[in-house]
């Protein structure tokens, strides 16, 4: 409240004159729940989050930095400082959410942004970065890729924008947070406020392992998946060069597979979209630009926007949304029917091996053939991006044998210690 926005201002500036700080910087808070607020730290430079200020203020404050540094009056009095609506920023960080958090390195296959500038519903878009498509992520330096931002005149227009723009953000070839801030964004505590330095591991206290669809969403993926089918299957009977008995003829009963439920659908084209009738249910429309090969498209489906990311797999799509990332299969009724009778393929056992979390370099390996180690012991050392990783023993075992040394670049999942 403003209250508190003014006490913490008169207490910044109370700092910044007893030490005689001419600069830009941050004070920074923390507030239990009855508002009371206690000094943290100071940062004597410019923060990550600044255009969050910039957005809600119009002020551009490395302008305002450089003027000052360079001898300038600061041409702003507080009561000059207007805020007008709200921003939010998401710092698209190489760390896989479904690792820990753990860095991740590589080239950037696909950057792709989401349009910059105001947008036709009233909000900003904001991308500050410093990489390209093509580019490379290293292991040397810090894992930031960029700072996503949203403005809007009231918080909730503001995250909602915000979770539209993560939506069209297109980015492949490392892991990346942007499935988990996308969750974030959508989650029903982060959409009212209840948050405390503890809201992901109340929420997440296994770890992000993704997001399940609600029976709503399963229902709009299964549309767009296929609508996608439908349309790319249409485009391969117009392949030239096919013999004209062998003309091919697509189906408009498919079974399609979502999380493991699954939809019969029916598809038929009317007055500009396709019709994606569920069993019981009301015909969905679908409209879209989408067409094959395009891994990125915008999607209404029964009149909602969705940003969906599309990349083609065996017998059907991956799709990516909302934080949700699935493989989904769309097939013929007879071919559902074998597919069923399949078994599962069981994940291969690495119970007895060491793996490197994240790609890095070994810097210490403590323990040889033969040792008997115990559960919490140091096994290892990685560096990765300006972090120390050390690996400790899960539980108790046997070295047999040790698979890398010290100064090997190691890439994820390679093996480091074998165990009896």
């Amino acid at each position: 409240d403003q209250a508190t926005r003014a006490a913490m201002g008169a207490q910044a500036v109370a700092l910044s004159k007893a030490v005689g700080y001419h600069s830009a910087g941050t004070v920074e808070f923390i507030v239990d729940g009855d508002r009371n607020f206690y000094f943290l730290e100071m940062n004597t430079r410019l923060q990550v989050e600044h255009p969050v200020t910039e957005l809600v203020t119009g002020i551009d404050l490395v302008e305002e930095m450089i003027r000052v540094a360079a001898g300038e009056k600061l041409r702003l009095a507080q009561e000059d400082v207007r805020l007008d609506g709200w921003a939010i920023e998401s710092r698209l960080y190489a760390e896989d959410p479904y690792r820990s958090f753990l860095p991740s390195i590589g080239r950037l296959s696909r950057y792709r942004p989401p349009r910059e500038g105001n947008r036709e519903d009233g909000t900003v878009i904001r991308n500050d970065t410093g990489v390209f498509e093509g580019g490379e992520i290293s292991m040397y330096y810090d894992p930031m890729i960029a700072k996503l931002c949203a403005w809007a005149p009231d918080r909730l227009a503001a995250i909602d924008a915000m979770s539209a723009a993560l939506d069209d953000f297109e980015l492949d070839g490392i892991g990346h947070n942007l499935p988990f801030l996308s969750a974030v964004t959508r989650h029903e505590r982060f959409r009212k406020g209840e948050l405390t330095t503890a809201f992901i591991a109340e929420e997440w206290p296994e770890g992000f392992s993704g997001v399940t669809p609600g029976e709503g969403e399963a229902r709009a993926l299964a549309a767009v998946a296929a609508f996608v089918h439908f349309r790319s299957q249409k485009r391969a009977v117009l392949i030239s060069g096919a013999l004209d008995n062998h003309r091919r003829t697509v189906g408009r009963e498919w079974v399609v597979k979502v999380n493991g439920t699954e939809f019969e659908v029916a598809l038929r084209d009317e007055g500009g979209a396709t019709l994606v009738g569920f069993e019981g249910g009301r015909p969905v429309p679908v409209t879209s630009d989408w067409l094959p090969g395009r891994p990125h498209a915008r999607f209404a489906v029964g009149g909602e926007a969705m940003g969906v990311k599309v990349q083609p797999v065996n017998s059907g799509w991956r799709l990516r949304w909302r934080g949700i990332d699935l493989k989904i299969h769309v097939r013929s009724p007879r071919v559902a029917e074998l597919a069923r009778l399949m078994p599962e393929k069981a994940p291969p056992d690495t119970s007895k091996m060491l793996l490197c979390p994240m790609p890095g370099v070994v810097t210490a390996i403590m323990v040889e053939v033969g040792a008997e180690v115990h559960e919490g012991q140091p096994l290892a050392t990685v560096e990765a991006m300006k972090m120390e990783n050390v690996l400790r023993a899960e539980r108790r075992a046997i070295v047999k044998a040790v698979a890398a040394s010290v100064g090997q670049n190691l890439a994820v999942d390679q093996t480091i210690l074998e165990f009896e």
